[in-house]
């Protein structure tokens, strides 16, 4: 889950750290903080913990008072963001809503709309004054801005942590916490505010954000075993609890279970591209064998080898990734009660591939061309017809009609110059001219492009002056009484059909 660290570097944050009275170093009496070092402090302690505990998450930094400013994109290397923290300067007056606009521009630009991340906001608790401070932005919510409206709630699954680095007696920061308040409320997604405790030093503020990474960095260790074979594993990103509105009932709060099973074995070009949940990057963990958890273990000596590479120890996560890859096959896996995945070697280059997990949604017929879930066995056990995918529904699926496609001008053009062309060998077209105009007739109906009817109108009015002698009488009549039974508002509805008109030229008179 990517994260973003949006730091304020306004004036207010070069101010002592306590109110009153000077704060020092836990170790140096002699160095005097400001509050932007011990937010130096809180973000390195930050980074130190996903550099130990989520390496593959992607962190950006982001500069902002009255502006904002990316300092560094979206990467994996903490390294470079700590050397760019350290030569910051301070700016001029705070303004959250600024930030917030700079953190969406930063999220959408790199990885869209549907991905979860994580936004710090770190200040000092100050909310501003004057027009571009949190309490005039939190005012002016009900007036309709068009061209800047308000960065919250999130274009994207986003949970917002306010960090306040302040000391609790501090004036600003109780004018400031009830406006941060309504802050969080309006992002959702269980967003929260943290205060370090009091007094203001440097552990206290690594506690506060070690708080913080415990908070919103909770990594998923499970078990999978296929078999008897089996491995702790971890997923990254760790998967949210799903939650799904419905007409009559509100699912939430599902999880994975911590013991994923193998069921079987598909091929890759059967599975397809299914709807998924999110995807997930299987890692594994040392795994020891006892009753419960049946490790994978080459020797004896590979258990009291201390000083033992973990290259030289069998993983089942290598076994599964290399046959997966090697056959192209795909595992379908049981997450929870009637609740699968698939997992696969996914290859983000050439060189480089690695063990994916996509969770489906919940239940066990949401992949159409494959049935039901709960139906699928061995293969050499299938016989006949059903041996094969994709499996064909019992009832005749809505989709199966050949719905128009207006997607381009070309699409409508090519509808129409089909009922043209049918119309040119009428009668012995009949059936097919009728069909195409009804069909047209009902998708422009079910869209409300009742333009469409009229235009179709003047165009069969248009063609009857165009034809040749040499045709058949029956093409002008027909072309005449579907234009005039399209303008009629009955035949809006969609439960009516166009009827060809009777004609003595159809009976051959």
């Amino acid at each position: 889950m990517p994260t973003v660290i949006a730091l304020d570097v306004s004036l207010s944050m070069r101010r002592p750290a306590a109110v009153g009275s000077s704060v020092v170093n836990d170790n140096s009496p002699s160095e005097q903080l400001s509050r932007h070092d011990l937010a130096v402090h809180g973000i390195n302690a930050l980074l130190h913990y996903l550099q130990t505990n989520s390496k593959l998450e992607f962190v950006s930094l982001i500069l902002f008072s009255s502006l904002y400013k990316i300092v560094c994109p979206f990467t994996r290397d903490y390294d470079s963001i700590r050397e760019k923290i350290e030569f910051i300067e301070e700016c001029d007056k705070t303004c959250i809503e600024t930030a917030l606009h700079g953190v969406n521009n930063a999220v959408m630009a790199e990885w869209g709309n549907a991905t979860a991340c994580q936004i710090v906001l770190i200040t000092d608790g100050n909310p501003g004054i004057g027009p571009m401070s949190l309490g005039d932005s939190l005012n002016s919510l009900n007036v309709t801005r068009d061209m800047n409206p308000f960065p919250l709630p999130f274009p994207y699954p986003g949970k917002l942590s306010v960090v306040c680095i302040a000391p609790t007696q501090d004036p600003s920061l109780s004018v400031g916490l009830p406006l941060y308040q309504r802050l969080i409320d309006l992002a959702g997604c269980d967003s929260i505010i943290l205060v370090p405790d009091s007094p203001l030093t440097k552990h206290s503020v690594a506690v506060c954000f070690q708080k913080l990474a415990e908070t919103n960095y909770v990594s998923f260790q499970g078990y999978l075993k296929c078999g008897y074979l089996g491995s702790r594993i971890l997923l990254s990103p760790p998967p949210m609890p799903y939650t799904k509105k419905t007409d009559f009932e509100l699912i939430s709060g599902v999880m994975i279970s911590k013991n994923i099973e193998i069921c079987g074995f598909i091929s890759v070009a059967d599975v397809g591209s299914p709807n998924a949940i999110s995807r997930h990057l299987i890692l594994s963990l040392p795994t020891e064998k006892n009753a419960n958890m049946q490790g994978v273990i080459l020797d004896e000596e590979s258990d009291t080898d201390e000083n033992g590479d973990d290259g030289n120890n069998a993983s089942f996560c290598v076994l599964l990734h290399g046959a997966l890859k090697v056959e192209n096959m795909a595992a379908l896996c049981l997450l929870n009660n009637d609740w699968f995945g698939f997992i696969y070697s996914w290859a983000d280059t050439k060189k480089k591939s690695n063990l994916m997990l996509t969770v489906l949604e919940p239940g066990v017929d949401i992949i159409p061309w494959l049935g039901n879930f709960n139906n699928l066995g061995p293969a050499d056990s299938a016989q006949g017809a059903q041996a094969s995918f994709p499996v064909r529904p019992t009832e005749k699926r809505s989709y199966t009609q050949n719905a128009p496609s207006w997607i381009r001008q070309l699409g409508l053009q090519s509808d129409i110059q089909k009922i043209l062309r049918h119309a040119r060998k009428l009668p012995e077209k009949t059936q097919n001219f009728y069909k195409e105009v009804n069909r047209l007739r009902r998708a422009a109906a079910s869209m409300g492009f009742v333009e469409l009817l009229e235009g179709l109108a003047c165009i069969l009015e248009r063609e009857c002056t165009l034809l040749p002698s040499n045709l058949n009488p029956d093409c002008t009549i027909q072309l005449g009484h579907v234009a005039t039974m399209l303008r009629k508002p009955e035949y809006l509805e969609l439960r009516y059909n166009i009827p060809p008109t009777r004609t003595k030229f159809q009976d051959g008179s």
